[in-house]
């Protein structure tokens, strides 16, 4: 009776906070932008709904992204900020299977010093990760600091959010050596590791791909575990049920927080084949990372969230689209002009 109440508590709590997630209704946004720009048709060259646009370049594809940061976040934490705006990039680049190449910053600020730790901490992490800064834009006469980062790189073979399968396993993959750079929920994994390893483990995900042996990535965002899987499920026309107990998890951050707010400074979500599970567990914890089977694909495009035994419907995409990637955009007219 305890654990049945305890799972009655706790699936209950999650499903009402993803429902409020702040991070979950800023991934709604993107279903607006992608709907005005007639660009979230699965059939168009290049799928919308990725961690980057992956444009076919020869054997391989060139890969683009960019990541804007919250005024609060960016002037609460600059140094920070001007880090993340390298490392959220580097990892959106392996998501997809790829290695970065550089990067370019748009950068606003009320004076020359207070954009000063936004680039130092922007100079250390290009340092760390091995990724230069080769241009961008900057101002420093706006009237509050202001960031993004854009970045390029290249994939031999790509992971995408598109090729999850219903029988797919889910595995969590995390660096859990870190803490809570309060008061944001950014798990700092990063900042104090060694450059050789944070290189060496974005590697992981390039070289699965390359060797077949991942289905699907994701990098784990603001929206948290959870909310990145929802992401993961919508793009591949799928659903999933996730044990929520089985996510690596460090033992001071609360569990809703960890997984449905925590931003990982390294954490992926990941699709994989049943007879590849061994072999990508073991990669991961060769490099002491945590990386843990969480549940399974399925056919039902719903997420069920379990616990003690006990399980939730946590989100139907039948009634309830998030960002209108996927195969459902299939059903909709295509654009006489698509954007890609």
């Amino acid at each position: 009776m305890i654990d049945d109440a305890r799972a009655q508590d706790t699936l209950d709590a999650l499903v009402a906070g993803l429902q409020a997630s702040r991070g979950v209704a800023a991934k709604r946004d993107i279903a607006a932008a992608v709907a005005a720009l007639g660009i979230a048709d699965p059939r168009a060259a290049v799928p919308v709904g990725d961690d980057c646009a992956a444009l076919a370049d020869g054997d391989g594809h060139l890969l683009f992204a960019i990541e804007g940061f919250l005024n609060d976040f960016v002037a609460r934490d600059p140094w920070f900020a001007g880090w993340c705006g390298v490392m959220v990039n580097v990892s959106d680049i392996a998501a997809m299977g790829g290695r970065p190449l550089a990067v370019v910053d748009d950068i606003w600020g009320r004076d020359s010093g207070h954009l000063r730790a936004i680039l130092d901490g922007m100079a250390a992490a290009s340092r760390a990760f091995g990724v230069p800064v080769v241009g961008g834009h900057s101002s420093a006469s706006a009237a509050q600091e202001q960031l993004s980062v854009a970045i390029i790189g290249r994939a031999n073979r790509l992971l995408t959010s598109f090729d999850a399968r219903p029988g797919d396993a889910l595995l969590v993959a995390v660096d859990l050596r870190g803490a809570y750079r309060e008061p944001f929920p950014h798990w700092n994994a990063a900042t104090t590791a060694p450059p050789a390893r944070l290189r060496a483990d974005l590697e992981l995900l390039p070289a699965l791909a390359e060797d077949g042996l991942c289905r699907a990535a994701k990098d784990i965002s603001q929206a948290g575990v959870i909310g990145t899987l929802l992401m993961l499920l919508e793009c591949s026309g799928v659903g999933a049920t996730l044990d929520v107990r089985r996510v690596p998890r460090p033992p001071q951050a609360p569990l809703a927080r960890w997984l449905l707010q925590t931003f990982p400074s390294y954490g992926y979500v990941l699709a994989v084949a049943p007879e590849h599970v061994a072999a990508v567990s073991a990669r991961f914890h060769a490099r002491d990372l945590a990386c843990a089977v969480v549940g399974s694909c399925d056919d039902t495009r719903r997420l069920q969230l379990r616990a003690y035994g006990e399980t939730r419907l946590a989100w139907d995409f039948a009634t309830q689209p998030l960002t209108g990637c996927g195969p459902v955009a299939a059903a909709s007219p295509v654009p006489e002009t698509v954007h890609a």
